[in-house]
């Protein structure tokens, strides 16, 4: 009987194709393959057999399907088989980048990493002072009485002096207690215009609460030139505050008193938990402090040398976790610190 009589190729290619489909390995499409494209296929046997052009032409269709259908099979399964071994096995950092085309597998082997809140914020932080014209300082985290305290007009008797409330090393050396040493160190450096931020970490002995925690971070600034007046920092501060909260929050500034600064004030933001109703987060008043802030008292200017009429300035200071639990609608400080993936995944 003629061979090519025998052979249905509607019926050959649907059973090829269906066999291609249930194929769970490699291993096993590979038999498929043999099953239907080997050298003794019933399909390859009837091409050999083949007496006429369009007998000929359906069959090398059929076969050009059933290859398409085989090879467009194997890499799915190649990819299949790969995300499992990557799964449990080790990364074979020699894998040709052609292998890894699915963004599964992109995550998988290169799963991204989000930025602290902190380092967030941060950087906000920059970019804002950067364009109002201000330089970023980087100050040094161990600092010297002379620089931390007398500089700054602490009194001897003032609390910050204690070791219940600072970090010494020995007697004259302690852990920063702010970032304002960085800008006695600039104005030792140059005369005005001064127009700086001074960005780190800092160390008190604060109680652990919601709110607080013995190691933080600090953005500090600081402006001196000639006619500068307390309306410059009132209104650099609620430029400031718009850009990180947004013009729905409310800011309030209250009298109060600094060292290092005459008269002073303390900028506060109503509160993201309650919107200004109460709640222990804010302590029940509606408000949250956020730093401090006022114009440069004249002794800093005779501590450098300068006159205490030649110039006029501001400073200010506030928290970057303070500034970042505000703006996320974080209700408890310790979270930045407790390294809980689950909370910094939320950060992008």
């Amino acid at each position: 009987m003629d061979k090519v009589a025998t052979v249905d190729p509607d019926d050959l290619e649907k059973e090829a194709l269906a066999a291609a489909a249930e194929a769970r390995s490699l291993n096993a499409l590979a038999e498929v393959r043999v099953r239907y494209l080997g050298r003794r296929s019933a399909l390859k046997l009837a091409l050999r057999d083949v007496r006429d052009r369009e007998t000929g032409m359906t069959l090398n269709a059929v076969r050009e399907t059933v290859e398409s259908t085989l090879a467009a099979r194997e890499e799915e399964l190649a990819r299949a088989e790969l995300a499992e071994r990557l799964a449990t096995e080790r990364v074979d950092v020699t894998l040709p980048a052609r292998l890894l085309q699915t963004e599964e597998l992109k995550l998988k082997l290169r799963p991204r990493g989000t930025l602290h809140p902190s380092s967030l914020v941060r950087r906000d932080v920059e970019d804002i002072f950067l364009g109002l014209g201000y330089e970023i300082v980087d100050g040094r985290e161990v600092e010297t009485t002379r620089y931390n305290f007398d500089a700054l007009g602490f009194p001897d008797w003032h609390p910050s002096r204690s070791t219940r409330d600072s970090l010494f090393l020995d007697e004259q050396t302690l852990l920063r207690t702010e970032t304002s040493p960085a800008q006695i160190h600039k104005m030792e450096e140059r005369r005005p215009p001064i127009y700086m931020v001074s960005i780190g970490r800092v160390y008190r002995r604060d109680t652990i609460d919601a709110t607080h925690f013995p190691i933080f971070h600090q953005f500090e600034g600081l402006a001196i030139d000639d006619g500068i007046t307390l309306a410059d920092l009132k209104g650099t501060l609620l430029y400031v505050m718009r850009q990180l909260y947004g013009p729905e929050r409310e800011v309030r500034f209250r009298t109060h008193y600094f060292p290092f600064t005459e008269p002073s004030m303390e900028p506060d933001v109503s509160c993201f938990n309650c919107g200004g109703a109460g709640c222990p987060i804010c302590k029940h008043s509606g408000w949250i402090e956020m730093g401090g802030s006022g114009m440069v008292d004249p002794y800093l200017y005779e501590f450098v040398g300068w006159g205490p009429e030649e110039y006029t300035g501001f400073a200010f200071g506030m928290g970057i976790e303070r500034t970042a639990q505000l703006r996320y609608g974080i209700s408890d400080l310790r979270q930045f610190w407790e390294n809980d993936l689950r909370f910094l995944r939320q950060f992008r």
